[in-house]
């Protein structure tokens, strides 16, 4: 299904590298997000507060808090698909990253208030009243996650977003947290034991969890970490296809937003290489790393005498 609605709603959807496609991938997966919280949320709050169950009822407000992570995602496509100018040469891709680590924040802040409520649902037990009707309505909401990971999951690989893979893997947390409450809530009606306080504080402990989960991640990004292995191996493999190079070190890599990067590596070649023929060798090479990898790649040629051997790494 997600793939009709790209197809209908997102223009030249297979050009992935122009930040007018990433705005509409961000714009649609926001749209879509609203909507199905928006409904999953008022579903789950008329639940809870007809069956007295706080668990149900936290469940309901971490769903409008994915309501307000979506909006974010939404406004940080828009801002992270304007265009580089004199005080941001860069462009402004990190703007989804700070989209992702708002996100984190809002779902920090649900988790500790569901926390206070449940802890105190906990201390004050009740039981909870449930019929099969609202167990099916329950169930078809976990569908309804389960759907949302996909589709978040599927247009987080496809775009490299880091906002959408956060919603994904947020998405799998709801599906796992509603299960339990679906499942402690029955135990709760047939043994008469009253779970409804303590699955809330599960529900809100995973979800500060992922909040948590999401904000380190963003935050090593917004900090500067380490290229991955990949990401590092396949630029030294594209490097060392060419035999005139004799070595290649020095690499580093700056990531500016998804479709933003820009690296720089230092490439040893023999010191009798005509200097045209050296500039036509490092441009080509330049050009095959982004059109293949999508990274800006300025490389330093180091010339070196006949004989010696320059080091890979």
């Amino acid at each position: 299904m997600i793939k009709l609605l790209i197809r209908i709603f997102v223009k030249d959807y297979e050009s992935f590298e122009k930040t007018s496609v990433r705005e509409a991938y961000g714009v649609l997966s926001g749209v879509i997000g609203i909507i199905c919280n928006l409904i999953l949320f008022v579903t789950k709050l008329l639940i809870g507060f007809m069956i007295g169950s706080i668990a149900i009822t936290s469940d309901a407000f971490n769903n409008l808090s994915d309501t307000g992570s979506s909006l974010v995602a939404i406004v940080g496509a828009k801002l992270s698909s304007r265009d580089a100018d004199h005080e941001h040469p860069y462009g402004h891709g990190r703007f989804e990253y700070v989209a992702s680590l708002i996100i984190s924040f809002i779902i920090l802040l649900v988790g500790f208030e569901l926390l206070k409520s449940s802890f105190s649902k906990a201390l004050n037990p009740s039981l909870v009243s449930i019929n099969p009707i609202i167990i099916v309505i329950l169930t078809m909401t976990v569908v309804v996650k389960l759907w949302m990971y996909s589709y978040n999951r599927y247009i987080g690989k496809l775009i490299r977003s880091g906002v959408n893979i956060a919603t994904a893997a947020d998405s799998l947390n709801d599906v796992i947290a509603t299960s339990a409450v679906i499942i402690t809530t029955i135990i709760g009606a047939l043994t008469k034991i009253p779970l409804d306080g303590y699955a809330g504080i599960i529900v809100s402990l995973l979800i500060m969890y992922t909040g948590f989960g999401i904000a380190k991640d963003t935050v090593n990004i917004l900090l500067g970490m380490s290229p991955s292995e990949e990401t590092v191996n396949k630029i030294m493999e594209l490097i060392t296809e060419s035999e005139s190079i004799r070595g290649a070190h020095d690499l580093k890599v700056h990531d500016y937003g998804p479709g933003r990067t820009i690296a720089s590596i230092h490439t040893e070649l023999s010191d009798k290489t005509d200097i045209v023929k050296a500039h036509a060798i490092i441009d080509g090479l330049e050009k095959k790393i982004l059109k293949e990898l999508g990274i800006d790649l300025v490389i330093h040629v180091d010339p070196i005498g006949d004989g010696q051997v320059g080091p890979i790494d």
